[in-house]
């Protein structure tokens, strides 16, 4: 977790071997995957009845947990990259963090954004299709979304898997009613996919607001202070050298250099939190380090402690309440949602209640973690602070897309199990627990298995991640996921986070539009690609069937 680093002997290679050095974690992985499959299938089997097409149904587990798979390594690595890229989580404490959070997200709030995705963009009711049709759409929809999110996944583009299952919907429902003679292009609601369109530019857009002006705010306010402490110090560290007699700092000066050498992973990126975001060339940063180049070691020990104690201050009284906001808001959807979805009923009034002690419960916990970092230099303090609070911004990040982006693969799959169970097309499709829990696993195999092309983009590609700029990416990412999923609307989380992450690349003036480019065009092939992958899969299916 934060502050922890996995070092090697130099010069000792890593274990080659069967799977390579992470063998016992391919076959956890692995075993639990399959074990998951096999359990489902039997579940399945004995919940829609043995006269039931098997065939039909196996394909229709595989397409749907195919289609769960490839969520989790394409969206789910979207939503980890900033933490894994910042160097708080490392991948196997990601995909801890994604067993627990994924799945509870799923189980608990993931059954509200099913309709929504089933229904709105195609008129299947005016096609008067049978079961067996309808079924067919569904599992035509999820085949060929999952085939474009696999080879966006290998491409390393983070891509909207909500756009990939309406095309899939589309394609295939346009397709069968050409086939059948009974609708075409008209049944599609061209204005639901033009909002689609506009998601494409607003759902970015109000992630990368988001994070501006949350992340402005906190380089300003909280790291500015202990970025210009270490501008002031010595050889660019701020460690205790305040605390040592004015006739020793030609001695612990040479000390810096020589333990440069010797400084440990994390206080590297320690330094790199702090310094690198306010001495950039031309920022006041840079100004006062040029000042302070030409102060005395009076003056400038004198400033610098004004500066450090600025910047102690900063982590005792502003971190606290942000931490506490951001508590609130991560914490809302599971008392006024995820809780309500397993039975248990809480009042506003009692909603609000619990949210106020728990904002008052991490502000004070937040408070005295301050204080007890006062014995850290101030970059590894400020490093850690955020290391934890991203830890936490991650989880609820990872609630949030079980809770949301679970539906673009048990929806459709939800449907299909109803119509082989009762032979008819519902007005609601159930989602059965179990399913909820299957699709959860899947969506953790993929995210260990295929998800490391994503979260290099996410993490590095589009602008350097550290846990304080991980953190207001992933807090404002979420706080937009997490409201949409409470009001039901099939949103682009993958939009809305690398909109987040480019916000913070627009403050540290580092964003790498470049890469953006095949990734906003992967955004707009990414509905027409899965529509014509369905459409083919329909036909083949209509053709078996």
């Amino acid at each position: 977790m934060p502050g922890s680093t996995s070092q090697k002997p130099s010069g000792t290679p890593a274990s080659a071997g069967f799977l390579g050095p992470d063998r016992n974690w391919h076959l956890g992985a692995g075993l639990m995957t399959l074990a998951t499959v096999v359990a489902f299938t039997i579940w399945s089997f004995s919940h829609t009845g043995t006269d039931v097409n098997a065939l039909l149904l196996i394909l229709a587990i595989a397409f749907g947990l195919f289609m769960a798979f490839n969520i989790g390594g394409n969206d789910v690595a979207n939503s980890f990259g900033t933490s894994v890229g910042a160097g708080t989580l490392t991948m196997k404490q990601a995909l801890v963090v994604a067993a627990v959070f994924e799945v509870s997200g799923a189980v608990l709030a993931g059954g509200s954004v099913t309709e929504t995705v089933r229904s709105g963009i195609v008129d299947i009711d005016g096609m008067h299709v049978d079961p067996l049709s309808f079924a067919l759409i569904m599992m035509s929809a999820l085949l060929g979304a999952a085939v474009w999110l696999m080879l966006a996944t290998r491409m390393g583009w983070p891509v909207s898997t909500t756009h990939a299952i309406i095309g899939g919907i589309v394609g295939a429902a346009v397709t069968t009613g050409v086939v059948t003679g009974s609708g075409g292009f008209g049944m599609v609601q061209w204005g639901e996919i033009g909002k689609i369109a506009v998601s494409w530019v607003l759902s970015p857009l109000l992630g990368g607001i988001a994070s501006f002006l949350l992340f402005g705010a906190i380089k300003r306010h909280i790291l500015g202070p202990a970025a210009r402490a270490i501008a002031l110090g010595s050889r660019g560290f701020d460690d205790a050298e305040d605390d040592e007699d004015e006739d020793e700092e030609d001695e612990e000066d040479q000390r810096h250099v020589a333990g440069y050498e010797r400084v440990s992973e994390l206080q590297q990126s320690a330094f790199a939190e702090s310094a690198a975001l306010d001495l950039t060339p031309g920022s006041p940063g840079a100004e006062l380090a040029e000042q302070a180049a030409e102060l005395s070691k009076k003056e400038r020990k004198a400033a610098r402690k004004v500066e450090r104690k600025a910047a102690y201050y900063a982590l005792e009284k502003r971190v606290p309440p942000l931490a506490a906001g951001a508590s609130v808001l991560l914490a809302a959807m599971l008392v006024f949602k995820g809780l309500d979805n397993v039975g248990l009923n809480i009042s506003v009034g009692g909603g609000v209640l619990m949210l106020t002690m728990l904002a008052l419960g991490v502000w004070m916990a937040t408070t005295v973690f301050a204080r007890a970092l006062k014995k850290q230099s101030i970059s590894r303090a400020t490093f850690i602070m955020f290391s934890w609070m991203q830890v936490f911004t991650a989880c609820a990040f990872a609630f949030s897309h079980g809770a949301n982006d679970i539906a673009n693969a048990i929806g459709p799959f939800a449907a299909v199990l109803d119509v082989l169970k009762t032979g008819e097309i519902s007005a609601e499709a159930a989602v059965p627990t179990a399913a909820l829990v299957a699709f959860g696993i899947a969506l953790i195999s993929g995210l260990w298995f295929v998800g490391r092309r994503v979260i290099h983009t996410v993490g590095t590609g589009l602008t350097s991640m550290h846990p304080s700029s991980g953190f207001a990416a992933e807090l404002a990412a979420a706080t937009i996921v997490l409201l949409a999923s409470v009001l039901g609307l099939p949103v682009s989380s993958t939009h809305i986070l690398i909109g987040a992450v480019l916000g913070v690349g627009i403050v540290n003036h580092a964003a790498n539009w470049k890469l953006m480019k095949p990734i906003f065009l992967a955004w707009i092939i990414t509905l027409p690609a899965a529509a014509a992958i369905g459409a083919v899969v329909v036909l083949v299916l209509r053709a078996i069937f």
